[in-house]
């Protein structure tokens, strides 16, 4: 790690560059949309040089990364050594919580990853919490929904088909229990729902993918439901619970809501059952190992329902420790 007095130099720098806004959060109490923006694009380039002093830090804030308890200036702040080359990147602001996500290409070594950051400030305007999660050893399949964000999720949503605060912020919540439950009617996903995780598109798939190879053919069959068809199906059995839900971060201007989670798959069943699906009445669960899934998901919602999903998530071991608190 280099010294924190090249950090605190490197900070000063920085801060000269940042708008008045980004500026502000080194002592007012409260942090807008613009200046949740310049800290989360900071912080990457903290990572990125390697300066953890180039952000301030609350007394004892607390650093957690892929599940384990690290510290400012070691994890990522160590491996991640630059840029993606891409222009991908998400951010969901949201000054009445005064935290931020970002989910972001980057290059650790030499290899892509894609990253997931999410910062809280305290009321000082320092970073009290921050907490990565860092996915690896991506594919070509994968890196090519990775080059820049869906359109649709950054354009801002127009003041006729905005939601308030409160409606995004239960849709994000009420997503997991759909997921949990298996009946999309328990939150709003709109007709064109389209969900990548870590790059994979998979819902609203053509179900004629030339070259495509699948594992089974029913998830070549599934894998071209929308979200909501998806779950009635009774496809995403094998989750046995969902934990450690945390949807407190919303981005009004572009609909965009913030929700981390902890998957737990015990996977004990060797085929589960499939409802709707004239082709087949399970499917094969017996080569899946259990596994847990702390994960992302960004939803983009307009006139009351998600039209987008952008997901992160990451295979731990069974029964992993969570990360926070619930």
């Amino acid at each position: 790690m280099k010294s924190m007095t090249a950090g605190l130099l490197a900070a000063s720098a920085i801060v000269l560059a940042l708008p008045a806004t980004a500026q502000a959060q080194s002592g007012a109490q409260s942090c807008d949309r613009d200046c949740l923006i310049a800290l989360a694009d900071s912080y990457a380039q903290a990572l990125i040089d390697d300066e953890p002093g180039a952000v301030r830090w609350a007394p004892g804030a607390v650093v957690m990364e892929n599940l384990a308890p690290s510290s400012a200036g070691a994890g990522a702040f160590d491996t991640i050594t630059g840029d993606g080359e891409d222009n991908y990147a998400i951010h969901v602001p949201d000054p009445v919580s005064q935290q931020v996500g970002l989910l972001k290409m980057m290059v650790e070594g030499d290899a892509p990853v894609l990253v997931g950051i999410r910062l809280k400030l305290d009321a000082s305007g320092a970073i009290s919490e921050a907490e990565h999660l860092v996915a690896r050893n991506l594919t070509e399949g994968q890196l090519a929904n990775l080059q820049s964000p869906r359109v649709q999720i950054m354009m801002p949503v127009p003041e006729a088909y905005a939601d308030s605060r409160a409606r995004l912020l239960w849709l994000g919540r009420a997503y997991y229990d759909a997921l949990d439950l298996n009946n999309s009617r328990l939150t709003v996903m709109a007709d064109d729902c389209v969900r990548h995780e870590n790059g994979y598109q998979t819902a609203r798939n053509s179900f004629t993918r030339p070259g495509q190879v699948f594992s089974d053919s029913e998830f070549a069959y599934l894998g071209g439901l929308g979200c909501a068809a998806q779950m009635d199906t009774n496809m995403w059995e094998y989750i046995d619970t969902i934990e450690n839900r945390r949807v407190d971060i919303v981005d009004p201007v572009t609909g965009l809501v913030w929700g981390m989670s902890h998957f737990h798959h015990a996977m004990d069943k060797d085929h589960t059952p499939l409802l709707g699906v004239p082709w087949f009445e399970s499917r094969d669960m017996s080569r899946f190992n259990a596994f847990d899934m702390p994960a992302i998901h960004i939803y983009k919602v307009w006139g009351g329902a998600i039209h987008e999903i952008e997901a992160l998530g990451l295979v731990m071991p069974y029964q992993s420790e969570h990360s926070f608190s619930d």
